[in-house]
């Protein structure tokens, strides 16, 4: 690991397998370092309708074709934890694991990280009854009752998927409307096997025998308490972006990476693309736009 790499893209998401495949389309020797899952959250969903070209195809396997499509251009693709960027014309990236690699340029594609419940015992109880992904563990909850928490594209993706699966799907959600797009909201409304809990937060757990049994919910209106019985609890309910190895002068108050249009940074040589960075829309035609044009900056950018 002493080479010298044109380009070392972090993260191996949309935006991260993009970046890949222009940059090393370029003849740029480009490295990628994932922390956890290639194709990042591509791979935990279910079904996805919404990428040009596609009709409909599952996450999981578009994942797979944006990773095999970064690396047949030379890029290489290593799994590690980048825990900071240093030096300025030359740059090292040093991993948890105490390598450190250097390059001339960086792209910056670490995406985001579901934010956790915030209830006693939800941490105790993750992955025994509580979930954050639910193609990964849907098939624990066959034929039994579940609660989904929160009212976005991804928390209804998802209980259209636990439907296939679970006895019912029960969402919960702070207001009385959707934050979802208007085709998904129709499908789960149609849905015989979804209940629809509106103007509640979850407030506390119910366990028994040491297992999840149910969760209290707490009425925004009236504050009245209601319990539904359910087995697991999978709750969507926002996302950080992953940007706490950085450089605070690169982030915006609420730690999202700061670029201008061709993807730079305040940083000399270093980008960002996808959904760390502040923007409006995230999904995944857009981190893949963002990688293409933050590869083709750092193209330029090198070339000068």
């Amino acid at each position: 690991m002493n080479k010298t790499y044109d380009v070392i893209i972090i993260g191996a998401g949309p935006a991260g397998l993009t970046a890949a495949i222009y940059a090393s389309r370029a003849n740029l020797k480009t490295l990628i370092i994932e922390a956890a899952i290639n194709g990042g959250k591509l791979s935990k969903t279910y079904q996805i309708e919404n990428y040009p070209g596609f009709e409909s195809v599952s996450g999981l396997e578009l994942a797979q074709h944006l990773t095999d499509h970064s690396q047949k251009f030379g890029a290489e693709l290593i799994s590690g934890e980048v825990t900071e960027i240093s030096g300025t014309q030359n740059k090292t990236v040093t991993l948890s694991d105490g390598r450190a690699l250097t390059c001339k340029a960086v792209i910056i594609a670490t995406g985001t990280k579901e934010r956790t419940l915030d209830l006693p015992h939800a941490n105790e109880y993750t992955g025994r009854g509580i979930s954050y992904c639910a193609v990964c563990d849907g098939f624990f909850y066959r034929n039994k009752e579940v609660v989904i928490i929160g009212g976005g594209n991804s928390a209804l993706e998802e209980a259209l998927y636990l439907a296939t699966l679970a006895s019912k799907v029960t969402i919960v959600i702070r207001r009385d409307v959707f934050r979802a797009e208007a085709g998904i909201v129709d499908k789960v409304k149609a849905n015989e096997k979804i209940e629809i809990i509106t103007k509640h937060i979850p407030e506390s757990l119910c366990i028994k025998d040491d297992r999840i049994c149910g969760i209290n919910l707490k009425d925004v209106d009236t504050n009245e308490i209601t319990t539904v019985p359910c087995k697991g609890i999978f709750p969507y309910i926002g996302a950080d972006p992953v940007t706490d190895f950085l450089d605070p002068s690169l982030l915006d108050e609420k730690g999202y990476i700061i670029t201008k249009q061709d993807m730079s940074t305040a940083a000399e040589g270093i980008f960002a693309a996808g959904d760390c960075i502040r923007k409006d829309l995230r999904q995944v035609i857009t981190a893949c736009n963002d990688g293409a044009i933050a590869a083709d900056s750092a193209a330029r950018y090198l070339k000068q």
